[in-house]
């Protein structure tokens, strides 16, 4: 947790600084724009991460929703997002947790706020997130002894239930391409879960994506002086 803050709060100085370098009287762009995308996501599994991690084999999953920039200030926007993502990880066989080779889905609904400090075209962002998962699936592959199974997870207070709410961070960079009256992002993003989703084991949610988006710029911003 300690380290995921050292980096916002990194990320926040440097782009402070970055803004004190541009005197365009502009604001920011406003737009908001689907986002479909492929994510890769693990777990850090706290006092056991050393000795789990080499069993540890990053999930990929979908990321699908949209995105809304609203610009603010000439080097100053907010960004906020909702959408649908697969968080999971995979553990190979000989591993403490499970034994088996298992797969672990969680199919969740998210919303991160950021704010994005922009340097002409190069950006920073960093800001919260809250997700719920609203259902999930675990995956142990068989062995001599014991067969093949994919089991729908809990979230009743039991020893292998699972949280329905998780709380994190999210931070990253981009670069803004412009066209004409449209334009084009190329975001990249690191999610660091600072709540534990399980209920009998520390797992800790880590994600990260690459997102290329598509935008159509506003004919007008609310939100800034043009």
């Amino acid at each position: 947790m300690t380290q995921a803050f050292k980096v916002s709060k990194f990320l926040l100085a440097t782009a402070f600084i970055f803004s004190l370098q541009i005197t365009t009287s502009h604001a920011q762009n406003t737009y908001m724009s689907p986002v479909i995308n492929v994510v890769n996501s693990n777990f850090n599994y706290g006092n056991a991460n050393e000795t789990m991690k080499p069993f540890k084999k990053d999930a990929k999953g979908i990321m699908a929703g949209v995105t809304f920039q609203a610009g603010i200030t000439p080097t100053l926007s907010v960004v906020a997002e909702t959408y649908f993502v697969m968080k999971g990880a995979t553990l190979k066989a000989g591993n403490p947790l499970t034994v088996n080779k298992s797969t672990l889905r969680l199919y969740n609904a998210e919303i991160p706020v950021m704010a994005r400090f922009h340097l002409n075209h190069l950006y920073i962002n960093a800001g919260p997130y809250v997700s719920y998962t609203f259902s999930g699936k675990i995956k142990t592959e068989s062995s001599a002894s014991i067969p093949e199974k994919s089991n729908d997870i809990s979230f009743n207070h039991v020893a292998d239930g699972f949280k329905r709410w998780e709380l994190g961070v999210q931070a990253g960079a981009g670069y803004n391409f412009s066209i004409k009256k449209r334009a084009m992002a190329l975001d990249l993003r690191y999610g660091y879960g600072l709540t534990n989703v399980s209920q009998d084991a520390e797992r800790y949610n880590r994600t990260f994506t690459v997102s290329l988006i598509f935008v159509k710029l506003w004919k007008t911003n609310p939100f800034g002086r043009k």
